[in-house]
């Protein structure tokens, strides 16, 4: 009834992005928390008028109210029983920068590095810089009172708040900041409150940089003006709502050096602390070592370390390089690390703070358990910090646990996850027991349970613990002024919530879905609730991750709905997990809607930190869906593709002449499920393996090889698998085939027919496993299906052989880079735009590939993210509209910008399809860039 209400009001008042549904009410049912909390309603607001709008609305009907930036809020504060209100998908611009005065003009959904790509050719930057700034809102960390790692240097995000345009529930409408304040009964009432608690305000807040637990009443003391923006920062949405936003913005130091400090301990690192900063650094950041080892097994590489369990990066900015290398000096030197480097090559310093940066995500994955956040934020001053380590780690060890710390050590602000049992019986007792434990710990400190994060659900019921009656009483006045009827974000900071209510339902899915698994989900134990749980919420799916060579998540890069993020994916196959919200299991209509942008790229398997694999969790689905039911039309086409190639083969020029009459290709579109505005690939007029195979050359006594033709080679592209054969035996190998084709079964796996796409793999392994055995190399050329070989046969079959098989295929680079005497043709001069399939850039890896096209001494542009076409997802209709979208983020645009004479790359049969249909550009494999005559 509430909602019928509240949605009803809303759309009266004018509100036009209004969306109760069970879909977006998954999506929006759990942060970056262990906290779930399912919404009645999401309101996307366009403009102020409809946030105002929004918030008479839930007044004249009594509905609670929650705003949310980027939901990667650790404490649950970014879920709400109401209407959370969505500011990231229409207010979300930088309206104005005022160079001079150093400020700029926001709306609360602006994204931090939105915010600093605007002011960063200006040479300024605002100054906080959370690791998540690559999503994170400006709303959302003035929500917050967010830090990140540069808070040394620039201050909280509390400090760098000019000026706040904001609205109470009663709907008055306020702009608090410097100078003189207009009349204002709610500020009037405001000042009556602290006037009456001044002695507990003076003495038990604002003791050190990081106490952020609370409201910062602080700032409201006479001698330091009444400053109701800089008090607003903190108090996570719970007091007003925020309509606009002036920061303060500073000058960034043009000069940087990296001292990295190793320790035996992180407690010793910790003792260090004090000892560093005077030197004034910029950033003092603590990495627990297997974090780092976690991020090397997840990318392959890590700069040099020194010595130790657990490093300090070290910060020093300045002006002058002279200045800021004679600084780190003095610092190492007055260090008590056990090792030490210097890093001042910018390429690695950025991968040192990518490592720091993706610590949430990374940390998750450092335990034999499931590691967790909830007492993920503690802060301390900076001298207690080691003795507190110390005494931490006791205190996990006393309740069987253990933590992986890291974070702001320059500040005492401690970042860990802990491996919490929460499925286990008595894992909420022990989660709760240990959670008071802990902040009577950091209170014995004189610390803060937040240093950065806010209170939230996690750590509201305990803040008894580190503040007095008295100042809990003024928390509950400041409340009663601003939101008298307990309907912002209710449950947080005031009357909170128990710590321990509404804790995410178990994650294991053994007991509650039916039937047997298509796929093994080695990682996860085979179980499919574990797996989609690997999803913590951190968000950086739902980042701009163009120029990062990345892929995750191309569809939302071209919708930016929620629902088409791996974030919001997860959350909705959560939910089918949890069964109270999403009803349906694997056939629920939420679930298909959500996984029907899903392009099976793989971006997310590399790059988000926590691993969650959604193109084997769609394949999972389908194959549940489907079991012993009429599928769509698509996937008994494209979904079966090579089997119709081998089949059409013989009358290939028939088949052709077919699809070049209009009414035949219409209908044959149709039926294959193909949207009309696509073109069909043709097919070759003759075979890749029956021309190799005709071949007469003398290559015997050279070193062996196996060429593998996959359908795309053999059947429609060709000429990549020519050059190919060129290619090895110009650089000296005897080339072999197979005496009969083998798939890899890639359409049969991403449509999810599993049962046969596991029978095709078992006679493709054991036609390769021979070869691997007798230690001869596998070069495959299409990367989707040299990424099967290498990750999805295991997953399909329980065999030792598939495990081998997949160690003992490579590309065409990777083989090539390992060949003595080989050596690449000349490009210089050539100007090389390349487009890297999903696949290898999130299965196979780059580097290689990179490594032979830069020797060429061509000049090159390599491309992040996805061509958008996927296989089949690109031709099947419902799909034209985002597979372009995909396209146009970065291929497209590249190739039309391209100078006259550049070669375009790609070595994916798909990506050379979008390309041809969107483009009318033949590009080439790499094989055919590498034969001497560029053919």
């Amino acid at each position: 009834m509430v909602t019928t209400e509240v949605v009803h009001e809303l759309r009266r008042l004018g509100v036009a992005d209004v969306d109760d549904s069970s879909l977006a009410r998954a999506l929006y049912s759990t942060d970056a928390s262990l906290y779930r909390v399912v919404p009645h309603v999401v309101v996307r607001p366009r403009s102020v008028e409809e946030v105002l709008a929004t918030v008479e609305a839930c007044r004249v009907t009594g509905t609670p109210l929650t705003s949310r930036g980027a939901g990667t809020s650790i404490a649950g504060n970014a879920i709400g029983t109401g209407v959370v209100i969505d500011f990231t998908r229409h207010l979300n611009r930088v309206h104005d920068v005022d160079v001079e005065a150093r400020t700029a003009r926001v709306d609360p959904g602006t994204v931090h590095a939105v915010l600093q790509k605007a002011v960063t050719p200006l040479g300024l930057r605002f100054g906080p810089d959370p690791s998540t700034h690559t999503r994170c809102t400006i709303g959302g960390m003035i929500g917050n009172n967010a830090c990140g790692s540069r808070a040394l240097a620039y201050g909280r995000t509390a400090d760098n708040v000019v000026g706040l345009d904001v609205v109470t529930m009663s709907g008055e409408q306020l702009t608090v900041g410097a100078g003189a304040r207009a009349a204002s009964p709610t500020l009037d009432r405001l000042e009556e409150v602290v006037q009456g608690g001044l002695g507990p305000i003076r003495t038990e807040f604002g003791r050190f940089g990081r106490q952020v637990s609370g409201y910062s009443l602080e700032h409201l003391l006479p001698e330091r003006g009444f400053d109701v923006a800089t008090f607003m920062a903190g108090t996570e949405g719970t007091l007003a709502t925020m309509t606009g936003a002036t920061v303060r913005l500073v000058e960034d130091p043009p000069h940087r050096q990296i001292l990295v400090l190793g320790y035996a301990s992180m407690a010793e690192a910790g003792d260090d602390v004090p000892a560093l900063l005077p030197f004034g650094p910029t950033a003092c950041e603590g990495l627990d070592s297997r974090i780092v080892d976690v991020f090397r097994t997840h990318t392959g590489s890590v700069p040099e370390l020194p010595r130790g369990e657990g490093w300090l990066f070290v910060e020093i900015s300045g002006t002058d390089p002279a200045e800021v290398a004679d600084t780190v000096q003095r610092a190492a030197a007055a260090s008590s690390a056990v090792a030490s480097r210097v890093v001042t090559d910018p390429r690695e310093q950025a991968v040192l703070w990518r490592i720091r940066e993706e610590g949430a995500g990374l940390a998750t994955r450092t335990l034999p358990g499931k590691a967790l956040s909830g007492w993920e934020d503690a802060a301390v001053p900076p001298e207690r910090l080691g003795t507190y380590l110390r005494e931490f780690d006791a205190l996990l060890r006393e309740n069987g646990l253990d933590g992986v710390p890291y974070g702001h050590f320059g500040d005492g602000c401690i970042h860990v996850r802990i491996d919490f049992p929460l499925d286990a019986v008595g894992g909420k007792e022990l989660f709760r027991s240990f959670m008071f434990d802990a902040a009577t710990l950091v209170a014995s400190h004189g610390g803060s349970f937040s240093g950065e994060h806010g209170d939230g659900r996690a750590r509201s019921e305990l803040l008894p613990l580190m503040y007095s009656a008295d100042a809990i009483d003024l928390f509950a006045q400041v409340k009663a002024v601003f939101d008298p009827e307990d309907l912002l974000n209710p449950g947080v900071l005031v009357r909170p919530r128990p710590l321990d209510a509404e804790l995410r339902g178990p994650e294991s899915s053994r007991d509650r879905l039916d039937g047997r698994l298509g796929l093994r989900l080695l990682h996860d134990d085979g179980d499919f609730g574990k797996a989609v749980h690997r999803c913590t919420g951190v968000g950086k799916c739902v980042a701009d991750n163009s120029g990062s060579h990345g892929v995750m998540c191309p569809s939302f890069q071209a919708t930016r709905n929620e629902k088409d993020s791996t974030r919001g994916r997860a959350r909705v196959l959560q939910e089918m997990i949890d069964g109270r919200l999403v009803t349906g299991g694997f056939r629920s209509s939420e679930v298909h809607e959500a996984l029907d942008l899903c392009l099976s790229c793989k971006g997310c398997a590399k790059d988000c930190p926590t691993g969650t694999d959604m193109a084997t969790y769609k394949s999972e689905v389908l194959h549940q869906s489907y079991k012993g039911r009429v599928r769509p039309r698509s996937h008994y086409i494209l979904g079966r593709l090579p089997f119709w190639a081998r089949v059409t083969s013989p009358v290939a020029w028939l088949a052709n002449l077919g699809l070049r009459m209009p009414g035949i290709r219409s209908l044959a579109r149709w039926a294959a499920g193909v949207d009309q505005r696509r073109s069909l690939p043709t097919f070759a007029r003759g075979t890749f393996s029956r021309w190799a195979r005709r071949r007469t050359t003398d290559t015997a006594g050279r070193p062996r090889v196996l060429l593998w033709a996959d359908s795309f080679t053999d059947y429609f592209s060709t000429d990549g698998g020519k050059a190919a054969v060129r290619v090895l035996e110009g650089a000296g190998y005897h080339v072999e085939l197979l005496d009969r084709s083998a798939c890899c079964g890639l359409t049969w796996i991403t449509t999810g027919q599993l049962d046969r796409a596991r029978s095709i793999v078992a006679s493709t392994v054991a036609q390769l496993h021979p070869y691997v055995a007798e230690g001869v190399p596998i070069v495959g050329l299409e990367p989707s299906c040299l990424a099967v070989l290498r990750s999805d046969a295991v997953e399909l079959l329980d065999d030792p052989r598939a495990v081998d098989v997949a160690r003992g295929v490579f590309t065409l680079s990777e083989l090539l880079r390992r060949t003595d005497g080989w050596r690449p043709p000349d490009l210089t001069g050539t100007t090389l735009v390349v487009q890297p399939h999903c696949h290898q850039a999130s299965v196979l890896g780059f580097e290689a590939d990179l490594a032979v096209m830069e020797s060429t001494g061509a000049t090159i542009q390599r491309l992040s993210g996805c061509c958008g076409l996927a296989g089949n997802f690109g031709v099947e209709k419902g799909h034209y509209e985002v597979s372009v979208a995909v396209a146009e983020q970065q291929l497209l645009p590249a190739v039309r910008d391209a100078p006259a004479g550049a070669v375009v790359v790609a070595d994916g049969f798909s990506c050379r399809t979008q390309l041809d249909d969107l483009a009318s550009v033949q590009a080439l494999h790499l094989a055919q860039l590498l034969t001497t005559d560029g053919s």
